[in-house]
């Protein structure tokens, strides 16, 4: 059982930045791989940013560049740093460890 909780999100303007954290815990795997998807109104949930626990990461294209997802084994936390935020931005953030999700955090990037 794994139990994950978000933090931050909230409201910015364009071009902002934003950091959500996930603190995960419960069972735990040093080989586990963490994610954040994201899902926009109206829109299917879709990845964002995924990293390996050998710290390999892969982003979604209309990401690349500009977020950067980071993980600490130590403290079972993983987060997604969110710079040059967009409009197109605007979803509700859920962080993903296995088959378990966080409770979703909005993120709204205004005009």
């Amino acid at each position: 059982q794994v139990h994950l909780v978000q933090s931050g999100g909230g409201l910015v303007q364009a071009g902002g930045s934003l950091r959500l954290s996930c603190l995960a815990s419960g069972t735990i795997f040093s080989t586990d791989a963490m994610g954040w998807y994201r899902q926009a109104p109206g829109k299917n949930r879709e990845m964002v940013a995924f990293i390996s626990s050998y710290g390999n990461t892969n982003y979604a294209d209309s990401v690349r560049g500009r977020f950067t997802i980071s993980r600490d084994n130590a403290k079972n936390t993983f987060d997604l740093q969110m710079n040059g935020l967009k409009p197109e931005d605007t979803a509700v953030y859920y962080c993903l460890l296995r088959s378990y999700w966080g409770q979703g955090t909005q993120v709204t990037v205004s005009s």
